[in-house]
Order: C-alpha cells, then structure tokens, then sequence
C-alpha cells in the first residue's frame, strides 16, 4: 500500500475541533551558544528521563535536553494540537498504535541513513509498528505486550505444573482450577469493559485482522469467529466473571485469595504483584496459549519520534540514540521497570536472571502487529462493547463478528474515500 500524505492544508482539516495552539515547544534562541532540544515525554517517563540527561549533556556539550513531562491522558491531543499550531517538539514519545496516525497527517521525520543501525537488535513485530510503506518513521524506545499472570500453586493443586500451550488444554486446566479454587471463584478474569484479552485471542487467527489495505473490517474470518467463539465460551463455561475492571475492587487482593488464578497483563504490572502480594503467595508469568500451541500477542510499548518541523535533527537523533543505547536502556529498566527494546539489552544480568521477566522475552519474539490504520484504537473499542453484548446473550459469534464489521467499516469509511482519491495501490 502507497500512504497517502495529504498537504498540511488537508491536515489540518482532519485536526479541526482541536483547541488552541499551544506555545511554540522548540527551544530557541538561547544565549548560551547550546542547541537546545525539547522532549516530550509521557507519564512515569516524563519524571524518570530527567535523570538520564547529565550523562548525555555531558557528553554532548553542545547540546541542551530539556524534558517536558505530559500526562498519558492528555498527551494524544496535545500533540495533535501542536501539530496543527506548528508548535510540536523536536522529539517526542509516542504510543506505537499512534504512528501511523501521525505518519498519515505528516508529522514524523523517517529515519535517516546514518541512524539506520538503530532499527537493528529490535524485536520485530515491535518494528514493524513503527513502519509505514516501509520505512520506519519512529524508533522504539521501549516495549511491552501482555502474557499470563499465574497462581502456580492453585494450578499445581488443580494438577499441572506448567500452564497448557493449547487452547483445548489451557481450558482443561481452568476447570480443574474451577474444581479446587472454592465456591465462588473462577478460573481467569476477562473483564468485559477491556478489548485486549480479546485481540490476543483474535491475533491467533491466520488472517489478518482487517482487510483491503486496512479498508474494511475482516472479523467475519473463521480464525477471528474461532476466538469469538473461544473467549464467550470462557463465560458461558463458568470459568470467568461477567464483570468490568470497575468491578474489582483490587486486583491484587482478589488474586491473592484465588478469586481468579490467570490474569492478562503486561510488565508494568510485576513490580506491583511484588510490592502488594504477601511474600507467601505462588505466582509467575506465563506465554499466551493458542489453538494449536504458544500463541501470539500485540506488541506495544512506546517509541521516539522526531518530527519533521525540528530545526536540529542531528542533535534530535543524537538525543535518540543515545536513549537507545543498551546501557541507557538497562539504566533506564532499573529506573521504570520498562523493558527494553533493544534485545541486546535483555542480557544483562538483572533481566536475564529474572524468572517473571524473561518470559515477556519469548512472548515479544511472538508478537504480531495490529492494523496501522489510524481508526485503529476506536475499531478495537467498538469491538470490546459487540464482545461485551455478546458474551450477554445477544449476539452469537457469528453475529458479534457481522456486527464488528459493520462498525469497522463506518469508522473506515474517510480512509476508502481517501485511498480512492489518491489512486493508493
């Protein structure tokens, strides 16, 4: 597929309704003869990178970083909004399902000739994330995907020693679970206001997720209609409560006295169930199952950007790789508990070592990237409410996945028109 890159004129008719221009974020006219950079940086990052920038002003005296920290719930619109002021940062974090859509309106800078040994020693589905036509138009910084947190000792009670690789057998397990976990408790919390348990399940399928260059929803495929069936059957089995994240009141308490025994989740949430879980409580994270053995999972994370409006891209991209460099990037697991992109970085002791960690390691090796079509994020939660109705009784499978196709294909609507008109192939 040839992307389709509109004027800025047309981009920022996609950005209307944004508010205000924000202030010019670009540093300049310093007098201190520096080149002074601004990064963007998101949440837990924004407080934590400060502390890598003595070491990289350090060895880079001409050049200034200075770190401007965003909340996650602000920063997609902020971002888009300083696009459309002409007032975007030299570099930014951003969430890998948030690149094709700024790739679309125009904003990111590809990766340059002489920074192109940093797409080397990545995981690649990761990568490809980070790809439009092609090209790589972001860099990863670090990365994540969810797995499976075990109460090993309620699985060894229920008779196994390591979590099934099959679907069929993963099942057997969580009733035999269901048997020995007491009256009340389950086997695995899916809750149902949350897609991603899902699209793990859907990325099983040997086809692709949408179809016709990212066009149309293709949900209505066996393999997608095969994880529909499998995820309903999980409630319909008894085996998970048909309740919303909103109705666990603390997911470690509730795992700690087996009101489920499997719980999807990525590795931000380690360092959690170490600090909550009373040292007693038997627990390790386990790879996805699939149909017919270990299964896939979406790759996520967060990436460096450079957009294209930076008045300094080579400092820009010293900055990046820098941040990319396996030291800095083990430095920086010890202070965020983010895992690293670079594979490379994974050998130092305190990761390769680590038995919760490392099978994060072997999941990401699995991974599989989700559609890059900008509508993506609203595709997904329109496909969590037709999930939810489903698992409630009103649609089957077969008529859950009709109904995801339905929706995917209104919200695609603008990117057909816009392929048609640009004559994409």
């Amino acid at each position: 597929m040839t992307l389709v890159r509109p004027d800025r004129r047309t981009a920022l008719g996609w950005l209307a309704g944004s508010t205000a221009a924000l202030a010019t974020a670009s540093c300049t006219g310093r007098s201190d003869g520096r080149t002074h950079l601004t990064f963007w940086a998101m949440g837990a990052e924004g407080t934590a990178v400060p502390q890598l920038v003595p070491e990289f002003e350090r060895r880079n005296p001409g050049i200034a970083v200075e770190v401007q920290a965003v909340p996650w719930t602000a920063a997609h619109q902020k971002l888009l909004t300083a696009y459309a002021g002409d007032s975007l940062p030299d570099i930014s974090q951003i969430g890998n399902t948030w690149v094709s859509e700024m790739a679309a309106i125009g904003a990111l800078s590809a990766t340059p000739a002489f920074a192109s040994d940093l797409l080397t020693d990545q995981f690649p589905a990761v990568l490809e994330t980070n790809r439009v036509d092609g090209q790589a138009v972001a860099t990863p910084w670090y990365v994540d995907t969810r797995l499976l947190f075990c109460r090993t000792d309620i699985l060894s009670r229920a008779g196994y020693d390591t979590v099934p690789t099959t679907w069929a057998e993963w099942k057997a397990s969580m009733h035999a679970i269901k048997r020995v976990a007491g009256e009340g408790n389950y086997a695995i919390l899916l809750p149902v206001n949350e897609f991603e348990q899902l699209l793990t399940f859907g990325l099983q399928a040997d086809e692709p997720l949408l179809a016709d260059q990212a066009t149309r929803g293709n949900f209505s495929s066996p393999g997608f209609i095969a994880a529909l069936a499998f995820y309903k059957s999980l409630f319909d089995e008894g085996l998970a409560p048909l309740v919303s994240a909103t109705q666990i009141s603390n997911v470690w308490t509730e795992f700690q006295r087996g009101y489920f025994s499997f719980y999807f989740s990525g590795p931000w949430s380690i360092g959690d169930f170490r600090r909550r879980l009373p040292p007693e409580t038997q627990w390790a994270t386990a790879g996805i199952p699939g149909p017919t053995g270990p299964g896939a999972s979406a790759p996520g994370g967060s990436s460096l950007a450079v957009f294209r409006s930076t008045r300094h891209p080579e400092a820009a991209w010293a900055w990046v790789r820098y941040l990319l460099e396996p030291e800095t990037q083990v430095r920086f697991n010890q202070i965020t508990g983010s895992l690293p992109a670079r594979q490379s970085a994974w050998e130092a002791p305190a990761l390769a070592s680590d038995p919760m960690i490392q099978p994060f390691k072997a999941q990401l090796a699995r991974a599989e990237a989700v559609p890059k079509a900008p509508e993506w994020e609203r595709i997904v939660t329109e496909m969590q409410i037709v999930a939810e109705r489903m698992v409630r009784g009103e649609y089957t499978p077969e008529t859950a996945a009709a109904e995801i196709d339905r929706r995917a294909d209104r919200l695609l609507e603008k990117r057909r028109w816009m392929l048609e008109r640009g004559g994409a192939s």
